[in-house]
């Protein structure tokens, strides 16, 4: 998708959102907070994504994938680390938090840390917000 597009189509989006001032604030004070959370920027995109597949939020899926593609990809972590997280997102979203031992194990396994999975949390917190009121205001 042209850059262009995916700009007009994240300015509607906020602008749909700003109909309530007091979700659009919410969501950009959990996005900052995510965002300066310990996990890398390439984890943080992956928990993302997760969350916007999950929600069925293309509007998300676009903004995020290119996101995503504009890291440097000498930092990004092996692959098996990024499918851990996105597995452990997943996971996370349909237990409602109630993770087993094993998930838990399975993820600090990977190199993730529990201060991680509690971000894990705050990532999905943050972006559910933005892909539920995306889709109800028709913006995704």
């Amino acid at each position: 998708m042209p850059t262009a597009d995916l700009s007009a189509r994240t300015a509607a989006a906020v602008a749909l959102l700003k109909e309530s001032p007091e979700t659009l604030d919410g969501f950009l004070a959990l996005s900052r907070t995510f965002a300066s959370a310990t996990l890398d920027p390439h984890s943080r995109e992956t928990v993302i994504l997760a969350v916007a597949a999950r929600h069925q939020c293309h509007l998300c899926l676009d903004m995020h994938e290119a996101a995503l593609a504009a890291l440097d990809p000498e930092t990004a972590p092996e692959p098996e680390r990024l499918a851990a997280i996105r597995l452990f997102t997943l996971q996370v979203l349909a237990s409602s938090g109630a993770v087993t031992d094993a998930e838990l194990a399975a993820f600090q396994a990977a190199g993730y840390t529990r201060r991680n999975a509690l971000e894990v949390v705050l990532g999905i917190g943050a972006y559910t917000l933005s892909t539920f009121a995306n889709r109800l205001t028709r913006a995704a």
